[in-house]
């Protein structure tokens, strides 16, 4: 299975695992699942960082390399920003960009957000 991490999932697998579900925890541990990771997220990490919601210690660089260790970068695209301005979602651009990374590169986003498992345009795993 080829699963997109929602930022929060990935933060939590990082920082605070206790958090995932047990079927998540066991899919994210599966070999034979491909994780996949979006700028995106990379992006609200280190916005929630600035702001002091989550604390990264040292050079973000080193973090950033550590923390997206064994999983694949997903592209943003013309196509994927195309699809997240026709979402039909609330305006958080992040949840609109990864919702469209979901579908144009056919990924299940796992994720514990009430929006986007209710979303139905994409295939979703809940953090249960």
């Amino acid at each position: 299975m080829k699963l997109l991490l929602d930022t929060h999932i990935w933060l939590w697998t990082l920082q605070d695992p206790k958090r995932l579900g047990r079927r998540v925890l066991q899919q994210l541990k599966d070999e034979a699942n491909e994780l996949w990771l979006s700028p995106i997220s990379t992006w609200e990490a280190l916005i929630l960082n600035f702001k002091g919601r989550i604390h990264i210690k040292g050079n973000l660089a080193e973090w950033l390399a550590r923390a997206t260790a064994g999983t694949r970068e997903a592209p943003l695209t013309h196509e994927i920003a195309l699809v997240a301005r026709q979402q039909p979602l609330h305006q958080d651009p992040a949840d609109r960009f990864l919702a469209a990374t979901a579908e144009v590169l056919d990924l299940t986003l796992v994720t514990a957000d009430e929006r986007l498992l209710g979303l139905g345009t994409i295939r979703t795993m809940a953090n249960r």
